[in-house]
């Protein structure tokens, strides 16, 4: 029952409730211990693949298996630039392509050079090298990595294996610590399994001696390009799957959700709505490439299986930290878009987020919404490092030991033609051609129709503008804020029991953006559509020999949720 007001007269003592799992800021210390002062530093691991979508996570049997049901899905995980470069120097800084200026994968704006000339000297392996971890790269690192100097090796490196030039599947180049080694076209050279061999030989060969380490495998598929061996099926333009995995999805459908081959695109972009439809050549050539991406992750998925073997046989694998994730997402023919990857389209930029750790929950599924720039802030708390620059993400750490809570966040997308910010509802884009984009992603999660400037939808779309007028120019905590919304208890207290009426309310100085708030005791769920935000708790639900928990769901107009939990003594 919503509160009565009666109660509000009342004259009895207030008594703030200490709200629980409200963990916020970026330093917090998860309840495992990982990042805590004194505790031993993990290992740390992250696999990293190139423009695999969330959906293509059905294949990989031994990475959910080893790592999702070992720990910790998000399933709301966002890339913040959807593209190869900006991408991984978003991960490899923690910041925001508006602040790292990596906004392209060649030179002069983009590439290699751009980062090594920006941040070649401050950035996460550095931060963990001076935390006393042995850091270890193996495969792909930086678009245009090696065009001057194939033999350099970057700063904050103790072990190099790095690609030179494109990764090819075969007839390729590593710089293996300064030495170059070609390897040609046979299938024992197949480039992703070299990488899983290394990073296989590093473990069992290294790992002891230099504990704690950080390993960064960094893979090519599912990314497009050859040379094809032949027999694979595959051609030209699309990836090349190891030779065992040859023909193991050779009759896979390709998925047509409601976007792909979207009928009516007048309500889009202009460079959307002048797209003729696809052909039915075009829906051949995805398809054929769609099969071939998802040949060539089975490979992957061989080497993450190998490496969670190889830590377990070397008794590693209970004290690592273990990310697996994509650089960017992919379009397969959704909006009429036959290949690419850098628009702000969900296939595109929503990527897979899997991990596991000490104290990390086995099997859970966490609905924060979480981002690239996420997981340096990730690995320098688990590390206890010191970075060097003023992180735009946040430490996954708590939310991975908190799976259920959210706390409010808004993201940033971007490239050179757009900024965007996205809510857990909604993504609202502007254009640098005035050009704007509006989805209802509760109601449209295909994103089929553009609401921007639609008089319904005015309520969010005000206050969307506004946060990414400030967020498309944040840096540091300015980009992690959240809002200012709390749960407190209010009751009169005595002989250690809390007295009826007991009142539940989220206040705070954000109060004017809430949509609607939900409280939850026992076995009753109260809804509040409207100020103020506050229920009686029924008596009812109450125990009275024991402490009472109460959680709070808070959403607000632009979409974002927070969650709060709060526990108070047994009622009188």
């Amino acid at each position: 029952m919503t509160r009565g007001r009666a109660g509000q007269n009342r004259a009895r003592a207030v008594i703030a409730a200490a709200v629980v799992a409200v963990a916020i800021l970026v330093g917090v210390r998860s309840e495992a211990g990982l990042g805590a002062t004194g505790a031993t530093p993990p290992n740390i691991v992250v696999i990293m693949t190139d423009d695999q979508t969330t959906e293509q996570m059905r294949v990989m049997r031994h990475v959910l298996a080893d790592v999702g049901q070992k720990g910790v899905t998000f399933d709301q995980s966002f890339v913040n630039y959807p593209l190869c470069c900006p991408s991984r120097s978003t991960f490899l800084t923690g910041l925001y392509a508006h602040n790292h200026h990596v906004i392209g994968n060649v030179a002069p704006h983009g590439g290699f050079r751009r980062f090594e000339a920006l941040h070649a000297n401050n950035d996460l392996p550095v931060w963990l090298q001076g935390a006393g971890y042995y850091t270890t790269e193996i495969g792909k690192y930086l678009n245009q990595y090696g065009d001057r100097d194939p033999t350099l090796i970057p700063p904050g490196w103790n072990d190099w294996n790095a690609v030179v030039g494109e990764p090819r599947p075969y007839d390729y180049q590593l710089n293996e610590n300064g030495t170059l080694t070609s390897f040609g076209s046979a299938p024992g050279d197949y480039l992703d399994d070299v990488i899983s061999g290394k990073a296989v030989d590093f473990i069992r060969g290294r790992a002891t001696q230099h504990a704690p380490f950080f390993l960064y495998v960094a893979y090519k598929a599912p990314h497009v390009g050859g040379p094809h061996l032949q027999g694979s099926g595959c051609t030209g333009h699309e990836p090349e799957p190891p030779v065992r995995h040859y023909g193991a999805f050779a009759n896979e459908p390709l998925p047509k959700p409601p976007s792909f081959n979207e009928a009516d695109v007048s309500d889009k972009p202009t460079q959307i709505s002048s797209l003729p439809p696809l052909t039915d050549a075009d829906i051949a050539e995805i398809t054929t490439r769609y099969r071939c991406e998802l040949e060539s992750l089975l490979g992957v998925d061989d080497g993450v299986h190998r490496i969670v073997n190889a830590l377990k046989a070397e008794g590693q694998l209970t004290n690592t930290l273990f990310i697996y994730t994509s650089d960017n997402g992919f379009l397969h023919g959704e909006h009429r878009l036959a290949i690419g990857k850098s628009r702000v389209y969900e296939p595109s930029i929503r990527v897979p987020l899997l991990m596991r750790g000490p104290g990390i929950p086995r099997g859970a599924t966490s609905g924060e919404m979480v981002t690239n720039a996420d997981l340096a802030p990730t690995i320098v708390q688990a590390a206890q490092a010191t970075p060097g620059l003023d992180m735009d993400g946040r430490s996954l750490l708590d939310p991975a030991t908190h799976p259920n809570l959210k706390r409010g966040r808004r993201l940033l997308n971007e490239t050179p033609t757009y900024d965007a910010i996205h809510t857990q509802r909604f993504v609202y884009v502007e254009y640098d051609n005035g050009e704007k984009e509006l989805y209802d992603l509760r109601r449209d999660p295909e994103e089929l129709q553009n609401v921007a400037d639609s008089q319904s939808y005015s309520y969010a779309q005000g206050p969307l503008a506004a946060e990414l007028a400030a967020l498309k120019n944040c840096q540091g905590g300015s980009c992690r804020s959240t809002p200012s919304l709390d749960l407190s208890l209010n009751y009169s207290s005595g002989n250690g029991c809390a007295k009826t009426p007991i009142d539940a309310d989220v206040t705070g100085d954000d109060s004017i953006l809430l949509d609607k708030a939900s409280f939850t005791i026992g076995s009753s769920r109260q809804q509040v559509h409207s100020a103020p935000f506050g229920v009686e708790l029924p008596p009812a639900q109450l125990h009275h020999h024991r402490h009472n928990h109460v959680r709070a769901v808070a959403e607000l107009v632009d979409g974002r949720v927070m969650t709060f939990a709060a526990n108070f003594p047994p009622a009188c």
